[in-house]
């Protein structure tokens, strides 16, 4: 896959994973004690929040050289 192609597969990627963040962050409101659920979905959201940064840092090195 030549570069040019590969910065469009990210930027696609990029836009997919920040619906799905602001998606899942509508309904997060924090952490609560002792529930699992809330856990499960913090863990969601710092995942996609680390997935965003890894492709915001692979597009940056694609596009500044």
């Amino acid at each position: 896959m030549d570069s040019k192609s590969k910065l469009i597969q990210l930027q696609t990627d990029l836009a997919k994973y920040q619906a799905k963040l602001a998606e899942k962050m509508k309904y997060f409101h924090g952490v609560k004690h002792e529930s699992s659920l809330s856990e499960l979905r913090y863990s969601e959201v710092m995942v996609l929040r680390d997935i965003i940064r890894s492709l915001e840092t692979e597009i940056k090195k694609l596009t500044c050289g």
